[in-house]
C-alpha cells in the first residue's frame, strides 16, 4: 500500500520535485535533518540541510549546516541533466560566494550539483577545484 501511495505521490510530481524527493533520501541518509527555509532550527541536528535558502542572487536549492556554520551548497537538476551536471557548475560557484541571508559568510569551501541518481562534488580548498563524481553527501560529522 505504501508503494501505492508513493507512485501516486510521483505522478504529480515535476522531474525537478522527483530529484529533491531523491537528494532528501540521501541527505538523511547521511544524517542530515531537512528543513524548509520558512522554519529553520539549525541547533535540531549536528548536520541541517535547507532548501530554498536565500541569497544575495536568489535562493540556493539546499544550504548544508554543520554546527550552525554554513559549509555546502547543493544546486539540485532534474535526472535528464545527468550528462550536463558540469555545465552547471558555474552556476553552483556563484551560490557558493553569494551572501546568505541573515549572515555574515565567506565562499563555501564544497558545492555538489545532483539529480539524485548522479552526483558530482566540488572542493574549492583544492589548489586546482574541479568536480568529481561521488557516490553520496558526506556526513555532518566530517
Amino acid at each position: 500500500m505504501l508503494t501505492f501511495i508513493y507512485n501516486l505521490k510521483a505522478l504529480n510530481q515535476n522531474p525537478e520535485q522527483l530529484a529533491r524527493d531523491r537528494i532528501d533520501a540521501d541527505l538523511n541518509r547521511c544524517g542530515w535533518v531537512i528543513q524548509g527555509k520558512n522554519k529553520i532550527n539549525l541547533k535540531v541536528s549536528l548536520g541541517v540541510a535547507v532548501r530554498e535558502y536565500q541569497t544575495d542572487i536568489g535562493p540556493a536549492d539546499y544550504v548544508l549546516f554543520a554546527d550552525g556554520k554554513p559549509i555546502d551548497i547543493i544546486e539540485a537538476k532534474r535526472a535528464e541533466e545527468a550528462v550536463h551536471l558540469t555545465m552547471h557548475e558555474d552556476q553552483s560557484e556563484g551560490y557558493a560566494t553569494a551572501k546568505l541571508k541573515y549572515l555574515h559568510n565567506e565562499k563555501l569551501r564544497f558545492v555538489y550539483e545532483s539529480t539524485g541518481e548522479v552526483t558530482r562534488f566540488t572542493n574549492y580548498r583544492d589548489i586546482k577545484p574541479r568536480s568529481r563524481s561521488v557516490f553520496s553527501f558526506h556526513r555532518p560529522e566530517t
